[in-house]
């Protein structure tokens, strides 16, 4: 029987279909599960196959509709042979012939071309992409009726085709993800300047800056002796200058300028500093660093809406929050105000920022109303504490240890199982 020329053509038509079948299969898979990112980088060098997947893809409802058209096609063209062979050649046994092709489009059209096109799918994506574009302009007509007809149902679902290039668009928590499952893909150093970089679109100045307790200036209403102390021990280039109260600010002291500065310390001086510059504490930090970019600064005083100075903020500290401590491998390690204790229990000042601590001790202290540990136990206890105590807020318990000038020096905080 297997001589008969009829069979014969019968049987490498159907063999015909079934690799059809498994081509459209494995295409849907391969479009549907490739990565676009890969695919632009593919097309940039150039690369023709990603270049016509990613044309494609842009209009995936008219990809899936010629996959479809075509893979439903070979299979029901293939089940009709099929049956034209059992009648023909084996007795009429119709169903035995279905039970078989069932199994052979499973194994063969379905389960194989889809597992190697999950596993390769720009591969499968790139090289099925010139002939699904040819299809795609065969079946046109037939396409646009079908998409027509479709769209009628994808209205009562409320589902819009514009939604598709949406799913490309990432939030910055669905990046972090991606960061974090990116696995030695991306060195671990990367990851954290990445990772650092995409937390700050939720910083304000306010979150970072140098508290107007802590900031460092020439006052000069002290003698000059005072500033030469203050200008050989400064940690920035650019120093506040003031007259009694850093409100009174005079201008900004470059450090370059420190000698003539100190040599002309009882005249007038003002013609050695730079204008002072101010910003919101509520500007956003990515702005912040653009701002400092365009009006060539490196310094800024922090004012409240009322005007009034808050603390400070630098270029090195919006760095910092990106890169870390520079020279730090490990931060905690190089920082004397943050000690571990225990898993659960740090040594801290009452200026810590709240923020640094969760970061270091992957904690969740609440940072809504106050930015340092000081701020924290004050507003809760409404009062600034005289002497040692404790006390608990949420599920952390705060140990007050030292205070010196109504100010908490160090503090304790141990996080509850």
């Amino acid at each position: 029987m297997i001589e008969n020329p009829s069979l014969i053509y019968l049987l490498t038509t159907l063999f015909s279909l079934l690799v059809l079948s498994g081509f459209f299969s494995g295409s849907e898979t391969g479009m549907m599960a490739s990565n676009k990112v890969k695919l632009k980088n593919l097309s940039k060098k150039p690369h023709k196959g990603a270049k016509r997947a990613l044309e494609l893809l842009k209009r995936p409802d008219q990809l899936l509709s010629t996959i479809l058209v075509g893979n439903n096609f070979a299979n029901i063209l293939a089940s009709a042979i099929v049956t034209l062979i059992m009648i023909e050649y084996f007795d009429g046994n119709v169903f035995l012939g279905s039970i078989l092709l069932t199994i052979v489009i499973l194994i063969f059209s379905e389960i194989t071309p889809k597992t190697i096109a999950a596993i390769k799918p720009e591969v499968f994506a790139t090289k099925s992409s010139f002939l699904l574009k040819g299809l795609l302009y065969i079946f046109r007509p037939l396409i646009i009726l079908i998409n027509k007809v479709s769209s009628i149902f994808l209205k009562l679902f409320n589902v819009s085709l514009k939604d598709a290039n949406d799913n490309d668009n990432l939030n910055t928590e669905e990046l972090k993800t991606l960061l974090d499952d990116s696995g030695d893909l991306i060195p671990k150093s990367y990851r954290y300047i990445l990772s650092s970089v995409l937390g700050m679109e939720e910083l304000v100045v306010e979150d970072i800056m140098v508290p107007i307790s802590e900031i460092i200036g020439i006052d000069l209403s002290k003698n000059k002796e005072a500033a030469k102390t203050i200008i050989e021990s400064a940690e920035y280039t650019r120093l506040p200058i003031y007259e009694e109260d850093i409100d009174n600010i005079v201008g900004i002291l470059h450090l370059k300028d420190s000698n003539e500065f100190l040599n002309r310390y009882d005249e007038d001086v003002k013609d050695k500093l730079l204008k002072s510059y101010f910003v919101a504490q509520s500007t956003a930090l990515m702005k912040q660093l653009k701002e400092f970019q365009i009006h060539d600064r490196n310094m800024g005083l922090v004012v409240d809406e009322y005007g009034e100075i808050q603390g400070l903020i630098t270029i090195e500290d919006i760095f910092k929050e990106i890169v870390g401590k520079f020279g730090s491998t490990n931060e905690e390690e190089l920082d004397d105000d943050f000690i571990r204790l225990s898993a659960n229990s740090i040594l801290t000042t009452g200026n810590y920022k709240i923020r640094d601590i969760n970061k270091s001790a992957s904690w969740n202290i609440s940072e809504d109303s106050a930015k340092t540990i000081n701020g924290l136990i004050t507003e809760h206890l409404d009062f600034i504490p005289q002497a040692s105590l404790c006390l608990e807020i949420g599920k952390y318990r705060f140990e007050v240890l030292e205070i010196e000038d109504n100010f908490i020096s160090k503090v304790k905080i141990k996080r509850e199982a």
